[in-house]
């Protein structure tokens, strides 16, 4: 598994913002790694399912972050690392596929079921909420995790103190992703629509906020404690979470064999000790993080 040598590398929101813009694009291969899990080549596949193709293939391409310190953060080589990518690369590792012929590929909260429904990937692993609108177009396998919305600020503000003091300073600008949960999710504690200010990626979210252009940055707590671990003491959360966010595994639509295999991979993650092993390489390294439990998968429709 890989660990967050990036935490080391990124320690205010600039170097953060430098890191990340580093993987704004481009599909790229990963790197080796002595701790990468290695690949299966004794498994065997119904012939014409997605897993007997990848398999055959023996290579595979998914879908993650590129911006998300512990879960999915391009490194200096332009490769993610983090705990989603840890994930991914164990049920690759399961279809006979090496860490090496993963071809990564970025995905925008706004692009992923685009990324899915288009045949880009084969998979999203990439902080990815279940909802009804989603399952409208793509399956998910998992959950494999579940976060909670929650508010960063800058380290001196004492205005804002989670999402209901929002009503109150109508003039505080708030910022979140364009087409993730969080952002629709805080709509409902805004004073005014223009309150809310949209990028693509959380780093340029980050870097308005070490700026000043917002108050504050809205999304799963485990992303704003890697954002906060990151910015040399500049940030702070705020406020409880408020809500739960169940990640899930993108995939085709209606593809419930290769959601049950991954499902079944998980359940193996879990239990072989290699999921709490990826937390602790990853997310786990942040202060005020726990080791989570595999939550129980959901129906694969």
């Amino acid at each position: 598994m890989r660990s967050l040598r990036t935490v080391a590398l990124a320690g205010t929101a600039t170097a953060l913002l430098a890191l990340t813009a580093c993987g704004g694009g481009g599909e790229l291969s990963g790197s080796d790694n002595a701790e990468q899990p290695s690949a299966d080549t004794s498994a065997t596949f119904e012939a014409g399912t997605t897993m007997a193709d990848i398999q055959s293939a023996g290579t595979i391409k998914i879908g993650t972050k590129f911006d998300q310190p512990g879960f999915g953060l391009a490194n200096l080589e332009n490769v993610p690392e983090g705990f989603d990518v840890d994930v991914a690369e164990y049920i690759a590792a399961k279809l006979g596929v090496a860490p090496d012929k993963i071809e990564w590929i970025p995905s925008p909260s706004a692009q992923r079921e685009d990324l899915i429904a288009n045949g880009d990937v084969s998979m999203v692993v990439a902080t990815y909420t279940i909802n009804d609108t989603r399952k409208e177009r793509i399956t998910f396998a998992g959950p494999y995790y579940v976060a909670g919305q929650q508010i960063m600020v800058a380290k001196d503000n004492t205005t804002i103190t989670g999402p209901e003091s929002l009503k109150d300073n109508p003039d505080a600008k708030i910022c979140s992703v364009t087409g993730s949960t969080p952002a629709e999710n805080i709509r409902e504690y805004l004073a005014n629509p223009a309150q809310l200010v949209e990028f693509a990626v959380y780093s340029d979210c980050a870097a308005q906020l070490a700026s000043g252009q917002v108050a504050a940055v809205t999304t799963d707590n485990v992303i704003l404690t890697g954002l906060v671990a990151n910015s040399d003491d500049a940030f702070k959360l705020v406020g409880e979470q408020f809500t739960e966010e169940p990640y899930g595994i993108g995939i085709e639509k209606g593809d419930t064999a290769f959601c049950e295999f991954i499902n079944s991979t998980l359940k193996e993650m879990s239990d072989d000790g290699s999921y709490e092993k990826a937390w602790n390489a990853t997310a786990g390294q942040y202060e005020g993080t726990e080791v989570p439990t595999l939550p129980e998968a959901d129906a694969c429709v």
